[in-house]
């Protein structure tokens, strides 16, 4: 089966775009930004915070790499439902780091923050694919029984 899940595409200053795309955490809408060249979903500490239990976040033994770094301590979540579309992950796990300079070039830019980046963790397990002009994310997707 296949859901469809609008996005907005926004520009960042004059030379490029970023898309965002809404999702439910444990029962709340959150913005997370899509993103295909992120490995895998990752939630901002400060921002997830308010969505999950402070028990849920907790150390991870290894570095993350990316967003312009291999030193970036990190830490883990489980998300209790994490839904996109038609879409239910229970007791959902994804990355947790520190996302603030995200939301702080967002605020200069006068615009919302976002709670984390959706990555190819969910992409590649729902067979992503992103219409530009239609504007939306589809993923598909066996129903439950």
């Amino acid at each position: 089966m296949k859901t469809i899940i609008p996005i907005e595409i926004f520009p960042i200053e004059d030379d490029g775009f970023h898309l965002k795309v809404s999702v439910m955490i444990n029962g709340r809408p959150a913005n997370l930004i899509l993103d295909t060249g992120a490995s895998c979903s990752v939630f901002d500490e400060v921002k997830i915070a308010d969505y999950v239990k402070p028990e849920s976040i907790v150390e991870q033994e290894r570095l993350s790499s990316g967003l312009g770094t291999n030193t970036m301590e990190s830490k883990k979540v489980e998300v209790g439902k994490f839904k996109i579309g038609a879409i239910e992950v229970d007791s959902y796990n994804a990355a947790v780091l520190d996302l603030t300079h995200i939301n702080l070039s967002y605020e200069k830019l006068g615009l919302e923050p976002v709670v984390g980046v959706l990555g190819s963790d969910i992409l590649v397990a729902y067979n992503a694919v992103i219409d530009y002009g239609e504007k939306v994310l589809e993923l598909f997707y066996k129903p439950k029984k």
